[in-house]
């Protein structure tokens, strides 16, 4: 208990110290400010003036300006003048050599809360990459020393003989020791069906085993299993993504040169035309232009375009990990979708029952229900799942062959329940038509005669198709599919649903380079939407991930930039909407801060404005600002 104490303890103050160091300066230049106006306009204190009164501002002004001015240093050192760190330094430095101390502060005040706001918004979605790691297998139980004993999978080395109980992600790629072994592989091919292994055949790393407890031979080291590649394909790939550059800093790039070369023209070119020339008054006015300048209204005009978008989309069940997707979102033009839980529900459901010649589904459907109530396998789970209302009567001697399906007598007739290998090893006769069928399938016989069969198929999502079409007509030019699924079955989809192109039958690896030859086709931006251990490499690979976030692996949620908490591909349709707006919102407020900001700078290079105009300037735009943002929040959306 002491342990646990003094570890909440530990949380609690790295959680107080990041609050302090992220936070801290702000707070006690805003503290400061204000204290030094109360002291300064409204209990007019003797003490506060001269000398105190310019170290209290100073004191006020560092804690936020000192980042900036390294910044604007920095860009110096590196031929980088003209950035938004550099207009705020000589803007702010102006104001206080003009004397107007409170001014200088705010306007930094204002700028380091904006930025506070833009860093938070990143800060807070997107996780390190290095979170993934979390993902592998933590613990492996290996047989040495004649007992079974936990060692960590770094620790195992070739030829160590581990064990793996019901419900355990298998920790290192190995041979089965055991009989066979039921392994759901979704994490690492995507597949919705379980695989079935036998003795001697290879188990991969990151399957789950569903059924016994299963032995395996380890034939790789822990940093060369298959969960192991597919994370470091994860980490490739993210170093390759490229980091948008803020929307504001290229704005500064165009807007900074201007202001300060406008600056100069308004303290020295009325030399050559006014009669009277003091340059320390127009060396004042052009101090007063600078400050104005600053684009604080600008900078938080942005940030609070973006969060109204964010906003948005969380209230519509889609996160955004970053502003910066909002920004991308609307020049996609090609999607490409993962099948097994994406456009599929990833859950096997019987999709169709087909009585053969003269028998009918009343008479075989309770026999086949019995033989298949003394078994666990999902495909099994399904067929009980259907609503029947009927007795279903006792199996007797029910056998499972592997691989193959199920044997059983049932009120003396024998059952038999399984794939086209049962039927051919017990020479019963499939008609044709049943062989092209492309969904899984259990057949059934009864006393040596087929009867009929069922398909069990994992059924598209309710808004699947019309998610294609409402893509289409958004903008989106192509959408395709990659799938580590049969390629019949994944053709069958894409062919329900409209696609460009479907591939089935990927791995990991394979997906990655297929939507790398996507990713040439397309001059614009590539989206890829999944939801597996198995679409993290692409996640992460592509322009913008997106996650299936209800029923999504970590991994896929970790390395995706926009997640979708309902589990509804429609949302993304949503997604684009809600983006395009926020980017009109995010021009508008850029356009009214440039035109007032432009008005003022005239009035303030005429002499006809004082600095707290341009405060108020500021303060006005940046309330019109917030208005316009909270449009998103009540627009209608679906």
């Amino acid at each position: 208990m002491a342990h646990a104490h003094k570890h909440g303890e530990q949380n609690s103050k790295t959680s107080a110290s990041y609050f302090w160091s992220t936070y801290g300066s702000a707070i006690l230049s805003g503290t400061l400010l204000v204290l030094g106006l109360i002291l300064q306009h409204i209990i007019k204190a003797d003490f506060f003036n001269g000398w105190i009164t310019v170290i209290w501002y100073l004191l006020a002004y560092l804690p936020v300006a000192f980042p900036v001015l390294r910044g604007a240093l920095k860009g110096l050192s590196k031929g980088n003048i003209f950035n938004e760190f550099f207009l705020m330094g000589i803007a702010t430095i102006g104001a206080f050599i003009i004397g107007e101390y409170p001014e200088g502060v705010a306007v930094m005040l204002f700028y380091a809360v904006g930025e506070l706001f833009q860093h938070n918004a990143v800060q807070r979605a997107k996780q390190n990459i290095q979170s993934l790691l979390d993902v592998r297998p933590q613990k492996a139980s290996v047989f040495r020393a004649g007992k079974w004993t936990e060692i960590h999978p770094k620790e195992a080395v070739i030829g160590d003989q581990i064990q793996v109980k019901v419900g355990e992600q298998v920790p290192l790629d190995g041979i089965l020791l055991s009989e066979k072994a039921s392994l759901n592989t979704a994490a690492l091919t995507g597949e919705s069906k379980p695989r079935t292994i036998r003795r001697s055949e290879n188990m991969l790393a990151g399957s789950i085993n569903l059924e016994s407890v299963v032995e395996l031979k380890v034939t790789k080291l822990f940093q060369n299993s298959s969960i192991a590649r597919i994370l470091e394909l994860v980490q490739n790939a993210s170093s390759r993504k490229a980091k948008t550059e803020l929307l504001i800093r290229r704005l500064a790039k165009v807007y900074t040169p201007i202001v300060v070369y406008l600056a100069l023209g308004v303290w020295l070119l009325p030399y050559f035309f006014v009669e009277q020339y003091i340059w320390s008054d127009w060396l004042y006015r052009a101090l007063i232009f600078l400050v104005i300048s600053c684009p604080c209204a600008l900078v938080v005009s942005i940030p609070l375009g973006y969060f109204g978008g964010l906003g948005a989309a969380s209230k519509n069940g889609l996160l955004f990990k970053g502003a910066t997707y909002l920004d991308q979102l609307p020049e996609v033009d090609t999607i490409v979708f993962d099948k097994t839980g994406t456009l599929t529900e990833g859950m096997f459901k019987v999709s169709e029952r087909v009585a053969i010649g003269e028998s009918k589904i009343e008479d075989w459907w309770p026999l086949l229900l019995a033989v298949e109530s003394r078994s666990n396998h999902p495909i099994a789970k399904a067929l009980q799942a259907y609503p029947f209302k009927g007795r279903i009567p006792n199996a007797t001697v029910v056998k499972e062959i592997a691989g193959k399906g199920l044997h059983g007598n049932v009120n003396e007739k024998e059952v038999l329940a399984g794939n086209h290998k049962l039927m051919n090893q017990f020479q019963i006769k499939v008609p044709n038509e049943v062989h092209h069928i492309v969904d899984t399938l259990v057949l059934v016989a009864i006393d040596n005669q087929f009867v009929g069969y069922v398909t069990i198929a994992d059924q598209l999502k309710e808004d699947a198709f019309d998610t294609i079409q409402q893509l289409r007509n958004n903008g989106i030019q192509q959408v395709h599919l990659l799938s580590g699924d049969t390629p019949a079955i994944v053709q069958k989809v894409g062919t329900d649903l409209e696609l460009d192109s479907a591939q089935g039958d990927l791995l990991p690896e394979d997906k990655l380079e297929a939507f790398e030859v996507l990713r040439k086709s397309t001059s614009n931006k590539i989206t890829y939407v999944g939801d597996g251990i198995n679409d993290a490499p692409v996640l992460a690979a592509s322009d913008i991930g997106i996650a299936m976030g209800g029923l999504g692996s970590d991994v896929a949620i970790e390395t995706a930039d926009i997640i979708i908490q309902t589990d509804q591909p429609a949302k993304i349709v949503t997604g684009i909407k809600i983006a395009k707006a926020t980017k009109s919102i995010i021009w508008q407020n850029i356009g009214m801060a440039f035109t007032v900001k432009g008005i003022v700078l005239l009035l303030g290079a005429l002499g006809l404005a004082t600095m707290w105009a341009a405060v108020f300037a500021d303060v006005g735009v940046a309330l019109l600002a917030i208005l316009n943002a909270i449009r998103l929040q009540r627009m209608k959306w679906t």
